[in-house]
């Protein structure tokens, strides 16, 4: 997948030095080989973890004549039409000198400039340099599953696959304002927000022209309300032959490949096809990983705590050569953990443990693999989650996600003082930004009936918003270990696909992800087959609640420490009355956890707080 950094101005000379420092951060996403591009105002750089080609696809890659470099790459993801895409372009003139996706990509932008974003498929993030027209455009693909974070300067732009490679240059100030606040104290992401004033995440779909008139945020892609004609047997039977095309497209790889196997209906769907596919390309048994009778869930018996189970038995069912993880819950508290999980992410977490959990895990599967598919975004694109199907939720005035689950993410009236959450009035931003996000898709005017509306917005509102933190968290916490991970499900044409089917299409049979369900059911155990969707395991063991209280009460009471003047006092009162006692009633986990991770974020990346 890799990192990229990179640093246009168009006022001065850039400074190696600090385009090298900026790079530098990337290593962890990159650790098999770096490269810098400079010039007199750009310095363009990369970080390589070697997947395809692994001898000719050094980066940043450059392009030109006789005369000098017209044209210069830095690139991070995957391109899976590459070969087709080559193809075509020796056919309009161009030769390549490697077997690489990046080389495609760099002709592409030749042959077609910013339109090349529109023929290309897979999960992307890059920057390319036009000398001629002396022009950046930083480009991510359509679901946003690559990152890519950019800040206007008075003469130019920073950029970067994670705010890290901003802030390593002297002249970005890490600050948090209200509107930063409001972002990590709500539940809903905003597209194009990136917490730290001035700093922005280039939205999906889109792409960023940077010129000496400034940058310019332009949209490629989106999903549009259509028809679908196809009657629901033809649905089934295309959602299984596009699934089993994308799974295959998405196993070209140069280095060791295998699937995260939870037992799910997801995760056993792609190691099945991954290992029918594998079979019909005489490439042997596929690789499968799960977790080995994991703790995340100490209540025995729990439908979590079986996940292990199924994926014994669809590894058994499918003949993959099945690896079991060891993870154990103690561990998701060590202080060096976490400091690692947040330096990856850049920015404070609602849900520690799952990250953490993930960040072993994926250290883990490293050992062995440098790319493994994972099931991310198959409940949105499906219909999976309780929130898609419960009518009190999908016809709420607000996120369904947010409308079942906010006992979750109760405690912050109680931490922070009252004049701040006054002042932050995060319902009101809550619902702004619901209105905002359902306006995009205008459902109302393209369905005359309105429950079918209705739930097109909930699927869209899935898709764009709550699966960005699922992109985001599998993004960070596999980069930093040096892994890549693929998601089929994200694939934009089974996107646009699914997306048009009525509601009653994707739940006719009265059960979450009936399309897929059915799709699938000749290649999965009847066990799995009909299993009941389980969410994504957590810790229930009192001791780390408990873990997180006594740490959390240090942190409150500490009256030099940067949270000190947003705290509320009367929980400082309560705290020095009671204990930690005083951090149980009405406090959820994701309240501790949040605010645990913003006092690490403050002091570690010394943000001058502004509100």
């Amino acid at each position: 997948m890799c990192g990229i950094a990179g640093w246009v101005d168009f006022a001065r000379p850039v400074d190696r030095d600090i385009a090298h420092a900026m790079t530098a951060t990337m290593e962890r996403r990159g650790p098999d080989a770096g490269g810098l591009w400079t010039d007199t105002h750009v310095a363009l750089g990369h970080r390589r973890l070697s997947v395809i080609d692994l001898e000719g696809g050094c980066q940043p890659m450059a392009a030109g004549t006789a005369a000098g470099t017209r044209a210069v790459l830095t690139y991070s993801g995957e391109t899976y039409n590459f070969q087709e895409l080559r193809t075509q372009l020796s056919s309009l003139g161009h030769t390549f000198t490697t077997r690489s996706d990046t080389e495609v990509v760099l002709r592409a932008f030749q042959q077609w400039g910013a339109g090349c974003a529109t023929r290309l498929r897979g999960i992307y993030a890059f920057a390319a340099w036009d000398a001629d027209r002396e022009e950046l455009l930083l480009v991510r693909d359509r679901m946003g599953v690559k990152p890519l974070y950019y800040a206007e300067t008075d003469s130019g732009v920073l950029f970067g696959s994670e705010p890290k490679a901003i802030l390593a240059h002297p002249g970005f100030r890490p600050v948090l304002d209200t509107d930063g606040l409001r972002d990590i104290l709500s539940v809903a992401k905003v597209p194009g927000h990136a917490m730290f004033r001035g700093m922005r995440e280039v939205p999906p779909g889109c792409t960023v022209r940077v010129s000496r008139a400034g940058a310019k945020e332009e949209r490629y892609w989106q999903l549009t309300i259509a028809e679908h004609p196809d009657p629901l047997d033809r649905t089934i039977s295309t959602v299984r032959d596009l699934l089993g095309a994308v799974v295959e497209e998405q196993m070209v790889s140069d280095v060791p490949l295998c699937t995260l196997l939870s037992g799910g209906l997801d995760s056993s769907s792609l190691t099945a096809l991954a290992a029918q596919a594998s079979r019909a390309q005489g490439r042997g048994r596929i690789r499968s990983c799960s977790v080995s009778d994991p703790d995340l869930d100490g209540s025995a018996g729990s439908a979590a705590n079986e996940d292990h189970i199924y994926a014994r038995l669809l590894a058994e069912h499918v003949d993959s050569d099945h690896s079991e993880l060891p993870l154990k819950a103690p561990d998701l508290l060590a202080p060096e953990l976490r400091d690692s999980v947040l330096r990856a992410y850049d920015l404070p977490l609602a849900k520690g443990d799952e990250h953490a959990s993930l960040h072993m895990l994926f250290g883990i599967v490293r050992r062995h693999s440098t790319v493994a598919l994972s099931g991310e975004c198959g409940d949105e694109v499906f219909g999976g989650y309780r929130w898609q199907r419960d009518p009190d939720a999908v016809f709420s005035t607000t996120f369904p996600w947010v409308h079942e689950g906010r006992h979750n993410y109760r405690g912050n009236d109680i931490l922070f003082s009252p004049d701040l959450m006054a002042k932050l009035d995060l319902d009101t931003y809550e619902r702004d930004c619901h209105s905002s996000a359902v306006a995009e898709i205008d459902a109302g005017r393209h369905l005359d009936d309105a429950a079918e509306a209705r739930y097109r917005e909930t699927t869209y509102l899935a898709l764009t918003r709550h699966a960005q933190v699922l992109f985001d968290r599998k993004d960070r916490m596999s980069m930093a270990c040096g892994l890549e991970v693929r998601v089929p499900f994200a694939d934009h044409r089974l996107v646009e696909y699914t997306f048009n089917v009525p509601w009653a299409m994707k739940s006719f049979d009265g059960r979450e992800k009936s399309l897929l369900r059915a799709a699938m059911k000749d290649l999965l155990p009847t066990a799995i087959s009909q299993r009941v969707k389980t969410p994504y395991p957590s810790i229930r063991a009192a001791a780390y609640n408990q873990g997180l209280r006594e740490r959390l009460s240090d942190v409150l009471l500490d009256a030099s420490g940067p949270l000190a003047p947003l705290v509320s006092s009367d929980v400082r009162s309560a705290l020095r009355r009671d204990g930690t006692t005083a951090l149980e009633e009405g406090m959820s986990r994701a309240a501790l956890e949040t605010t645990l991770q913003l006092d690490a974020w403050l002091r570690t990346y010394k943000a001058e707080v502004v509100l």
